[in-house]
């Protein structure tokens, strides 16, 4: 979007950055508000761009770099979302960095999706939290929250108008060589469970409860495999731990193949200490795996019924729920058969797009 467009249908998607599940969500929502007539331009980091590839599906992209903290050079981006952004019909940031950069330089109307709760370890990022919530919640017309927990802290924040947001499941990889040759290229035998993470290796994701757990889930015959898929900041952390362990952990480090790592799972485990709507789940269940997750975030809100769910930060608690699962055959097969159920009902993309839209004609009064 150039300074002074400011031609009719023109959506602006503002991040701070792509991990997680922020960025597919933004290039998912981006495509469809492409589909449905929108012109649509994306701000965010330069390695975002080249991650997700914008441009080449048709949309604007216009670097900027918000960050995860503030920075020195908040007031320059601020002063360049208020000049890219003067054109938009609405602004979406997402993102509470994003969303207040945002506020603060004026543009809109603005929405803000809210994908973190507060921090659970004290530090600047806790600290600044309330700061953002409160800018966000102040000049926001809508703010959306990825869990119940969310839209209810920011209602009690004083937002005029707090709504679950609606997020796409990810496509499904192509399955290329399937159970048996995934397993053998593993070098997991046909008898042995495999138990399957997949996550990016930072603190939230709690990723130590899980190898706390593992000594207590492999001491049953024959051992249980646990392979944990994902990169990140923890990587050289949690791969000498696992190293050091007597257990069979595999650190397999950033897949591309991760379809086929979940058709050759047998339990799919997830130890997070806060989750969105945590799109890997959503692929978890679409492989009709049996899911054993903690109760944290949108896991509860939209997995209730068809997920076992534990208390997060208790390594006993999930090496028992996933003890259960191993031990009892009928358990595991209900738990797949509720995982394809569940997954033929999971949100897609046209009703990501079709509650984005409700939401940008509210606000932008077409």
């Amino acid at each position: 979007m150039r300074e002074g467009d400011t031609v009719s249908g023109r959506i602006a998607l503002v991040l701070g950055n792509g991990s997680g599940g922020v960025g597919p969500h933004v290039r998912s929502l981006g495509l469809g508000l492409l589909r449905r007539g929108y012109r649509v331009v994306v701000l965010g980091p330069p390695e975002a761009e080249r991650e997700f590839a914008f441009t080449e599906r048709g949309m604007r992209f216009s670097p900027v770099r918000v960050g995860s903290a503030p920075s020195w050079s908040d007031p320059a981006v601020v002063v360049r979302l208020r000049t890219v952004l003067g054109g938009a019909d609405v602004v979406h940031a997402h993102g509470l960095r994003a969303g207040a950069l945002c506020a603060l330089a004026g543009v809109g109307p603005l929405v803000v999706t809210a994908y973190n709760a507060p921090p659970s370890s004290r530090g600047p990022l806790a600290a600044v939290y309330p700061i953002l919530e409160r800018i966000v919640v102040a000049r926001a017309e809508v703010v959306l929250g990825v869990s119940g927990a969310l839209v209810r802290r920011l209602r009690e924040a004083g937002a005029r108008d707090a709504r679950m947001a609606v997020v796409a499941a990810p496509e499904m990889g192509r399955v290329l060589k399937g159970r048996a040759e995934t397993r053998r290229d593993l070098a997991v035998s046909p008898e042995r469970p495999l138990l399957l993470t997949v996550a990016r290796l930072a603190e939230h994701k709690g990723l130590d409860v899980l190898l706390e757990a593992v000594p207590t889930i492999a001491d049953r015959a024959p051992e249980p495999v646990v392979a944990i898929a994902g990169d990140g900041p923890l990587w050289g952390e949690l791969h000498d731990v696992a190293a050091e362990m007597e257990e069979d952990v595999r650190m397999l480090g950033r897949r591309r193949d991760v379809a086929d790592l979940l058709a050759a799972a047998d339990v799919f485990c997830l130890t997070s200490r806060w989750e969105g709507p945590s799109l890997v789940i959503m692929e978890a269940l679409r492989a009709g795996l049996p899911v054993v997750a903690t109760r944290v975030g949108g896991i509860p809100d939209l997995y209730a019924g068809t997920v076992m769910m534990v208390p997060p930060g208790d390594p006993g608690a999930f090496a028992a729920a996933v003890g259960k699962v191993l031990d009892d055959p009928g358990l595991a097969e209900d738990m797949r058969a509720r995982s394809r159920e569940a997954a033929r009902t999971l949100p897609d993309e046209q009703d990501a797009v079709e509650a984005a839209c409700s939401v940008y004609k509210a606000v932008a009064r077409w």
